[in-house]
């Protein structure tokens, strides 16, 4: 054992307050981003190379996620003091991915399971609440954030098409009625 880290106290070994606090800013950074992201998802990354793992923090970057590995007691602890029940969620090894917005992380993760079908997804906590599994489900389907956009701008673009048909036909006919 590490003398540094740990101090016989009462014939027990107990860490020292370097680590303690240590450990209790780990705590505070997880609550913070738990906070701060508009979703987290928690996921068994058991199975990924080294490789797949790299490949899968660039997509979730690319969906404006961040894809952290914890200690699971920190975890748990963090979860316990937002008063989140998700005890199931922190046994096996972890992973939480911090999202920007609700759907991109679970969508990424969704997809990602498709290539490699034992990626697991525990659970996940959206605008603050924890999210059933159907719930997680049903954003995984929403269409992403670059295809809401195209399909919006779609709509807008028919709105005004049929605005200049409209008009042009009412100022044919207004020159019909002169003539």
């Amino acid at each position: 054992m590490d003398n540094e880290s740990f101090i016989l106290l009462g014939g027990e070994f107990m860490a020292n307050e370097r680590v303690l606090e240590l450990k209790k800013s780990v705590v505070s950074e997880i609550k913070d981003r738990i906070e701060n992201s508009a979703s987290t998802i928690i996921f068994d990354y058991r199975g990924l190379t080294d490789e797949e793992m790299f490949e899968l923090r660039r997509k979730l970057k690319e969906a404006n996620s961040e894809m952290k590995v914890y200690k699971n007691t920190l975890t748990k602890r963090a979860l316990d003091d937002l008063k989140l029940d998700m005890k199931e969620c922190t046994v096996g090894p972890s992973a939480l991915v911090f999202g920007s917005d609700q759907v991109g992380p679970i969508k990424t993760l969704t997809e990602y399971k498709k290539k490699f079908d034992f990626l697991v997804v525990k659970g996940g906590i959206v605008d603050g609440k924890i999210a059933t599994m159907e719930e997680l489900n049903k954003l995984s389907t929403i269409p992403g954030r670059n295809t809401l956009l195209t399909m919006l701008a779609g709509g807008m673009i028919a709105i005004v098409k049929d605005l200049s048909i409209a008009l042009n036909l009412y100022a044919e006919k207004l020159k019909k009625e002169e003539n």
